[in-house]
């Protein structure tokens, strides 16, 4: 895979929202180098800027990808849920932030089974198996 921005190759520029995005991942030095030159990056040069997380050949994608989910799913649904609504709000400007959600999706693991499941599954050393509830 290649990754680049074209915005100074077509003329348009990106959102303030958008640059800032990109700053978080990359920060400001790749960033800026990104957006003003327009290049392309090859898979490798993009995984050592923070750009993406992994790279495999094209004939392990499939294998990869599946793996990744399946590790995803073997945990706790609302952690999982928790963790994203955290991360997303994180990511917002400071102003903009629904931290009472970020509270209430932490709240909701406490509350559930699976945070039973889980504790207990950690306690006899097995692997705990999730429901959502």
């Amino acid at each position: 895979a290649v990754f680049g921005i074209p915005a100074a190759k077509l003329g348009l520029g990106y959102s303030f929202e958008s640059v800032e995005k990109l700053i978080g991942i990359v920060g400001p030095a790749i960033a800026k180098e990104l957006l003003f030159t327009g290049k392309r990056v090859s898979a490798q040069e993009a995984l050592r800027m923070g750009l993406i997380n992994q790279v495999v050949p094209e004939s392990e994608l499939e294998r990869a990808v599946r793996e990744l989910a399946g590790e995803i799913a073997q945990n706790a649904p609302l952690t999982v849920r928790a963790a994203k609504i955290a991360v997303d709000q994180a990511m917002k400007d400071p102003a903009k932030r629904d931290l009472a959600q970020v509270e209430a999706s932490i709240r909701a693991c406490f509350d559930s089974q699976d945070y039973t499941v889980g504790r207990k599954a950690f306690l006899e050393k097995r692997t705990p198996q999730f429901t959502g509830t």
